[in-house]
């Protein structure tokens, strides 16, 4: 085995979870949701990462689950949400799960053109006397996580400071969500929502965020007011299994996204020599020397899990974030990673079902993303012919090379996002029930209906 390759763990069936009941038991525990988000993960993500990690012929943890189905992603215009828009993105995708209503690019569980605050899962879930839990490898004011806890109008505005801003760059990030200043009868920034918050777990990056002085206040951090709301602050992963005081956990654990897992050379554009491409050196994907003692997602995981059981029930919404991150940039070690972490966490969930048959478990992605497979030397190459965005081309385990490409703009910035349907899969209760494809508010009420929060899904 090449020893610049990342060795995989075995990736166990998990048979004792596929063999629980389809109903809870008339004395069972009271029920609780597990919800996985792949953020950016479509089929191809799906793909590359088992071709990487279990060759063609294997099979991933995601691959057993029992149900799989697609889902059609949602997104409205602002200025007409009778109007769809095909592409959406983190915040969009987050805020159809989280709320049931489709919104807007860039809303964080608000009503597009209104901006009515969405009453999310969670919230309906610690109203029912259920405990929750938010797990990511993002900043935790980031899109995914903070649509299930927060409501801004704009995703940008994470901080005070950055409520109002100008961004030069890239216009369309500019914000102004001075409406929504504490001053002004708002909820406040992301970050001051999730300090002020009831969430039991809230475990990411974003420390920085916590660094900034609350709304009218001339010192008084925020991470200074998530400690006065009960928070109990952990920054390292050996904090995950060391003691902690009843009460809530706010895992602060980089400043920014944590480090993704894997890294390997960026995807870059295919040069050429007296007209004919020079097809890129194939290379193998390293361990992130940057990535260190950061916990994994499934180390997270598993630490939300024992902190939230409890005889009422819970909701755990976990992301694997860098898929979307790491493909965005041109990364393909990066989001095949990402890929690693996502299984592993859906492993962890799965084992903890197997032993708690009232759990369901639902894995699904916020969107797709640009990153697909393509020949890895393109059969038009004797013609002069190769892909037109950037591309990379990765050797796997079992010694084949997968070529990726990423072509969505001409833009030196980042990828965008694509259009394409996403997965869904389901262990657990009721998953009989469900169909063979769904729209992604339907991933809400599917959640709300087991919680027994919501309308029973579908309607008798």
């Amino acid at each position: 085995m090449n020893k610049n390759i990342l060795p995989i763990a075995l990736l166990v069936l998990i048979a004792a979870c596929n063999k629980a009941p389809l109903e809870p038991a008339a004395e069972a525990a009271a029920p609780s949701v597990i919800l996985i988000i792949g953020d950016g993960m479509d089929d191809q993500q799906i793909t590359m990462a088992r071709n990487y990690f279990v060759g063609m012929n294997g099979r991933l943890v995601l691959d057993d689950m029992p149900y799989r189905s697609m889902i059609q992603v949602q997104t409205v215009q602002e200025d007409d949400p009778s109007v769809p828009d095909y592409v959406g993105d983190s915040a969009s995708g987050a805020t159809s799960m989280a709320t049931g209503v489709p919104t807007s690019e860039g809303r964080i569980s608000t009503a597009a053109n209104t901006n009515d605050r969405l009453e999310t899962i969670m919230e309906m879930a610690m109203a029912a006397g259920k405990r929750t839990g938010i797990v990511t490898t993002s900043r935790v004011t980031d899109a995914t996580p903070s649509s299930f806890i927060a409501h801004m109008s704009n995703r940008y505005c994470e901080t005070p400071r950055g409520m109002v801003r100008v961004d030069e760059a890239m216009p369309q990030d500019s914000t102004d969500c001075s409406a929504e200043f504490i001053a002004n009868g708002g909820p406040g920034s992301i970050v001051e929502q999730i300090a002020g918050s009831e969430v039991d777990i809230y475990l990411g990056g974003g420390a920085g965020r916590f660094n900034d002085i609350i709304e009218g206040s001339d010192s008084e951090t925020i991470r200074q007011a998530a400690i006065e709301n009960g928070f109990n602050l952990i920054e390292d992963a050996a904090a995950l299994n060391g003691e902690l005081g009843p009460g809530k956990v706010l895992g602060l654990f980089a400043n920014g996204h944590l480090q993704e897992r894997m890294s390997g050379p960026v995807a870059r554009y295919i040069e050429r020599e007296n007209g004919a491409p020079v097809w890129p050196e194939p290379f193998s994907c390293e361990l992130n020397p940057e990535f260190g003692d950061t916990p994994s997602l499934a180390d997270m995981t598993r630490f939300a899990l024992d902190r939230l059981e409890n005889d009422a029930g819970f909701m755990l919404m976990i992301e694997s974030a860098s898929i979307d991150k790491a493909a965005h940039y041109w990364r393909a070690c990066g989001h095949i990673g990402e890929m690693q972490q996502l299984e592993e966490s859906v492993q962890v969930a799965l084992e903890y079902a197997a032993d708690n048959p009232e759990t369901l478990v639902l894995v699904t992605a916020d969107h797709g993303q640009p990153a697909q497979m393509i020949p890895n030397i393109s059969g038009l190459a004797p013609q002069g012919h190769a892909p037109t965005g950037r591309f990379a081309r990765i050797r796997t385990l079992e010694g084949g090379i997968m070529g990726i490409g990423y072509a969505t703009n001409d833009s030196e910035l980042w990828e965008e996002h694509s259009g394409v349907q996403i997965p869904l899969y389901a262990s657990g209760p009721g998953i009989e029930r469900l169909p063979q494809f769904l729209f992604q508010s339907d991933v809400f009420r599917i959640a709300a209906s087991h919680l027994g929060v919501g309308e029973p899904w579908p309607a008798p």
